[in-house]
């Protein structure tokens, strides 16, 4: 089924004037330009659209939210529904939640930004660094370097030097991760602070 824009929470014909526009109103079109920025975003670093449709969509909504809910909201399939629940739960980012007298299944999300960050961080680093770091490996190890090939040690060279990048930056998130998660605001902000002043002096060289 091709992904389509939110519908109860998307644009309604022309916008109004803020004279004409009532307090629920412009909380439901805040809700809509949320949910499209959040899921062209995501889907930009390769995550699925309707996936971070939902986790937007449950984002913004402090009360929990039921599959048929979220289905009539963002106008997608059951299948589609369930399936990126289930991923968004594995990711850590929402979780599923009972109500009282409701037998239905109701879905709430991570409202800690930090948490939801080192989620995204932890998921991505495991999904797309590690299979690319190992990967990397496999090839190294079948390839042996002929001395009788003038460009057999530069192109090992080459794959080594990616290797090398891929371990430092997995060694990087893996270093940051917990201080995301902790909200070691100041250690962070150190850590910009330093990264901006080597940028300044470097720009100073050029």
């Amino acid at each position: 089924m091709a992904e389509s824009s939110p519908n109860n929470v998307g644009h309604q014909g022309p916008a109004k004037s803020s004279q004409e526009t009532s307090p629920q109103e412009s909380l439901e079109q805040t809700r809509t330009d949320f949910v499209e920025f959040w899921s062209e975003m995501a889907h930009a670093w390769g995550i699925n659209r309707s996936m971070a449709q939902i986790h937007a969509l449950l984002y913004l909504h402090p009360e929990s939210m039921t599959t048929d809910q979220i289905m009539e909201a963002l106008c997608i399939s059951r299948g589609t529904a369930n399936m990126n629940l289930h991923e968004l739960i594995h990711w850590g980012l929402i979780q599923k939640v009972n109500k009282e007298g409701d037998r239905k299944d109701h879905y709430v999300a991570e409202a800690d930004v930090w948490e939801i960050v080192s989620c995204i961080v932890r998921n991505r680093q495991e999904r797309e660094i590690a299979p690319v770091q190992h990967k990397m490996k496999e090839l190294l190890d079948a390839y042996h370097v002929d001395p009788s090939l003038d460009e057999s040690e530069e192109v090992h060279q080459r794959m080594k030097n990616v290797l090398e990048f891929i371990e430092m930056f997995e060694r990087f998130s893996t270093a940051i991760t917990p201080y995301i998660k902790g909200k070691h605001q100041q250690y962070l902000k150190t850590l910009v602070r330093v990264a901006e002043a080597g940028q300044a002096l470097r720009g100073k060289s050029e």
